[in-house]
């Protein structure tokens, strides 16, 4: 769920998007402006909008690289492992790695979506792409893992599936709140112990 490729991006913009993502993660939409990103990229403002007119346009960009990066990790789960419990098990051992790196630590489609009501129509829609493709996947998974006996869904899969994807998001807020990510993998344990144990 990770890649250092930028499609059709020049270098400078791909740096542009490399710093504005670090920033979203760390404090979201609201949190930077142009001119945090001319610091540390060491260019004029003016030479910034050459690249992305807007921030909503940067923003953008930068969430569509992210759902594009989603989507190939998730590819790259069904690729390398055949279980589809595993494979949602692979997911959440991804972000278990994550989380203690400062840069990659939060989900910035998460943070994000806290700001949906203010974000501009062309950010929030891109985030809420990224969330259906998300729970599109994850309801995938889990339908194959009740077919194959592996685990047990109380409600639909794709109920279960959005509540998954809330679980992981909300052990990843728990583990920023108390500077503990070691929080994260044991609510994790907790979320699939309650489809696996009657299984």
């Amino acid at each position: 769920m990770s890649s250092s490729t930028k499609p059709d991006l020049s270098a400078k913009a791909a740096e542009i998007v490399d710093h504005a993502r670090s920033l979203l993660v760390t404090g979201g939409y609201k949190s930077f402006s142009y001119a945090d990103i001319s610091a540390r990229v060491n260019i004029r403002k003016a030479s910034i909008h050459h690249h992305f007119p807007s921030k909503a346009a940067l923003v953008e960009t930068v969430v569509a690289l992210y759902r594009d990066e989603a989507r190939q990790g998730m590819a790259r789960l069904e690729q390398q492992i055949v279980a589809p419990l595993a494979r949602i098990r692979g997911y959440i051992d991804y972000w278990s790695n994550c989380i203690g790196d400062a840069k990659t630590a939060f989900c910035i489609c998460a943070m994000l979506a806290y700001e949906m009501p203010t974000l501009p129509s062309e950010v929030a829609a891109q985030v809420r792409l990224h969330f259906e493709e998300l729970s599109g996947w994850l309801e995938q998974q889990l339908q194959l893992a009740h077919s194959e006996g592996q685990l047990t869904l109380v409600q639909p899969a794709a109920a279960e599936a959005k509540s998954l994807m809330a679980s992981v998001h909300g052990a990843m807020l728990a583990a920023r709140a108390l500077d503990d990510s070691a929080v994260f993998d044991g609510l994790m344990q907790v979320a699939l112990a309650r489809l696996t144990t009657s299984a």
